[in-house]
């Protein structure tokens, strides 16, 4: 009979910031086991359950006895399992009689075995029917293989206290106090770390009275809802607070990371949200600081106006539900004070020394062992910006500040309470101290983007210092050794690179990339540690260059069209890549794209040959006809190559596909006269060059 599974770890208060995790996989773990197993009909669902002191599953359509299965094992090859004469051999027998007694059968004889082929070879073959297994005996196994694969971030060794294995040492993630195993109203006879299973757990901690006793599988959420005060549901749990902190934000906007409300609901099983307040004369203090010192130890929600400038007042959720909630409310109120005064004496203390005044002291703090500290660092990156500065057309001395500055409040009391706050507290000092608005800005917006998706810097200054951060870490690290191999990237490079790129191709930055990776080695020398990357991080930019255009939607072929050529400059990529697609449509690209392929894999064959073509060597019309058609054609596909008009040059080239077609069909290009062969070699050099001067269109042939 198909009926709902229901399967509880009641334990002590699990960590929260893994609960989620544990959640899923406690889920998906029992109710793949058991597919697998073909316990479940095809219309079965899990339901995924974990609370601070719970993890569960109930699993609709699970059948009390799983399907008979048909079985076909391989015994053993021909050549073993029979002897000269052809009768069954020691080993046959002896493999024979190990089967029989595996599936419970009597005897199994050699008149019942298949003989087929087995690759080269030929084998014997038992095929059979294995009954159905009883649900306690393939869930137990299930349940001991899910718990032991949980993604726990740290196992507790503890011992029972009680029952039949009561001194007995048992691995968790924590503590566990009870198992309940539902098979409808059913109880099943399994036992896990040490539980032997029941119908009973517990509702929530204060809310509740005492031991529940669940009727059915099919009730589990709604009992513990109703008699133990508890949302077993996280992703229900997870919604009803975002739901009542809107609520109760009174017309302010609430600060809601994803992450926050994730770990809040981890740590709640009845959630109630209250408002609290604290002094005004702490919004003296950067909301930053304010808002990361709630967030982060208190587990608090932020109130912003529609502006976005902190108010006074924060959010709690509550594991209590009470008709006197002022003392849950001052008691977090109190906590509070003490942080964010805190927050306020670093803030203020901090400002008493100017950036600039601790830079030097920069050299106290290592970089890198073999690439020196960080005032080293700081002077190659501010060497590095001033040039990009110059080439950006901006102030480098502007550029070279902001560098200069750039990591010194790594040094600030509140950077060190809250390493998170890295640039933005240096915006703030960096004001205070009177500096210039784009230098100010560029200290904070030097670590942009910092992830996929984050917003570049806003200024050519911030620009310039960004780059020239990224760079040297990227060349630096990648120069003695430490480069990204396989999954493994300890020193983030490919997010440096991945920043390095969004720059130049967003920003559409006319700089040459191989100047930018140039003047970042050139910051390094003298160093003995540091070796000339050269030309591995090109490529290894490229490859992430195809990744990002990618993600924009262009085809493969496209982008392997325009990056095949390496180009030095990405400011036009998405130019060129928009007239590739372009060109890919009209009916001439892929017989073009054909051409350009054979005449590609021609000239390899034949490298040496110049590209000056005599015209009185044309001899056949075919040749001439292109010849012609290409000297017609090449100052308009220049004058719009040189505009940036990319569509309208490949568009253009589109009109030689009917003299291409001919040059090929009736011209030997290899011709035994040396002089007529290097001729059409130099006229096809030339067509190549036109050909691809957008991109390599051969890339677009299938």
């Amino acid at each position: 009979m198909n009926q709902t599974l229901l399967i509880e770890i009641f334990t002590e208060e699990l960590p929260p910031k893994a609960l989620a995790k544990l959640g899923d996989a406690f889920a998906n773990g029992i109710f793949n086991g058991l597919k697998a197993r073909d316990f479940l009909d095809d219309g079965a669902v899990a339901t995924a359950f974990a609370t601070p002191r719970r993890l569960a599953v109930a699993i609709s359509n699970v059948r009390t006895t799983s399907l008979d299965k048909t079985m076909r094992e391989k015994v053993l090859p021909v050549s073993v399992a029979l002897d000269a004469e052809g009768q069954p051999s020691a080993p046959l027998v002896k493999k024979l009689a190990a089967m029989a007694a595996q599936i419970g059968k009597g005897v199994i004889s050699l008149a019942e075995l298949e003989r087929a082929a087995d690759g080269k070879a030929e084998s014997f073959f038992y095929s059979y029917t294995a009954n159905g297994v009883a649900l306690p005996v393939g869930l137990q196994v299930v349940l001991e293989d899910t718990v032991s694969k949980l993604p726990i971030p740290k196992v507790m060794s503890y011992q029972r206290q009680h029952g039949h294995a009561a001194g007995q040492t048992v691995k968790f993630v924590r503590p566990a106090h009870s198992l309940v195993a539902l098979h409808g109203g059913q109880v099943l006879p399994l036992t896990l770390l040490g539980l032997d299973a029941d119908r009973q757990t517990e509702g929530h901690r204060f809310l509740s009275q005492g031991g529940i006793a669940l009727a059915n599988a099919d009730s589990y959420a709604a009992t513990l809802a109703g008699q133990g005060k508890v949302i077993a549901s996280f992703s229900e749990r997870k919604e009803k607070i975002r739901a009542a902190l809107l609520a109760a934000a009174a017309g302010n906007q609430v600060l809601m990371p994803e992450a926050l409300l994730d770990e809040v609901t981890a740590l709640v099983e009845w959630p109630v949200v209250y408002a609290c307040k604290f002094e005004d004369e702490f919004l003296s203090v950067p909301q930053e600081c304010l808002i990361l010192t709630m967030q982060t130890n208190q587990k608090y929600f932020a109130l912003t106006d529609s502006a976005g400038k902190l108010r006074s007042r924060f959010l709690i959720v509550s594991n209590l539900q009470t008709d006197e909630p002022q003392y849950i409310i001052e008691g977090n109120e109190r906590v509070v004070r003490p942080r964010l005064s805190d927050a306020k004496f670093f803030f203020e203390q901090d400002q008493k020394k100017k950036l600039a005044d601790r830079v030097p002291l920069l050299a106290n703090v290592v970089y890198h062992n073999k690439l020196g500290n960080q005032l080293q660092r700081t002077e190659r990156v501010k060497a590095l910006a001033a040039a990009i500065a110059g080439l950006l057309g901006s102030d480098p001395a502007l550029a070279e500040r902001a560098a200069l500055l750039a990591k010194a409040d790594l040094l600030t009391d509140m950077v060190g309470e809250f390493p998170e706050l890295q640039g933005v507290m240096g915006n703030y000092y960096a004001r205070h101290d009177g500096e210039a608005e784009d230098v100010a800005l560029a200290v904070s917006e030097h670590y942009q983007p910092r992830f996929a998706g984050d917003a570049l810097p806003t200024t050519d200054t911030s620009t310039a210092v960004a780059l020239a951060d990224k760079l040297e870490t990227l060349i630096g690290i990648w120069g003695i050794g430490l480069q990204p191999t396989g999954d493994k990237d300890p020193f983030a490079l490919r997010r440096h690179a991945l920043g390095i790129l969004r720059m130049l191709l967003e920003k559409r930055l006319p700089i040459s990339l191989t100047q930018l990776l140039s003047n970042a080695t050139q910051q390094f020398a003298g160093n003995p540690n540091f070796k000339d990357p050269g030309s591995d991080v090109l490529p290894f930019l490229y490859d992430r260059l195809r990744g990002l255009l990618r993600e924009r939607g262009y085809a493969t072929n496209e982008i392997e069209a325009v990056v095949a050529q390496q180009p030095d400059r990405l400011d036009n990529i998405i130019e060129r890549l928009d007239a590739v697609q372009a060109f890919a449509a009209l009916p001439e690209a892929e017989a073009l794209a054909a051409a350009n392929k054979r005449i590609t894999n021609i000239l390899k064959k034949t490298e040496g040959v110049g590209n000056t073509v005599q015209q009185d060597l044309l001899r056949d019309s075919a040749e001439q006809g292109l010849f012609t058609a290409m000297n017609a054609l090449k100052p308009e596909v220049d004058a719009a190559f040189a505009k940036g008009d990319f569509s309208t040059a490949l568009k253009a080239l589109a009109r030689l596909r009917e003299n291409v077609d001919g040059f090929f069909n009736d011209v030997m290009v290899m011709a035994d006269d040396e002089q007529l062969r290097n001729n059409r070699l130099a006229l096809l050099a030339n067509l190549h060059v036109m050909l691809n001067q957008v991109a390599d269109i051969s890339k677009l042939a299938a």
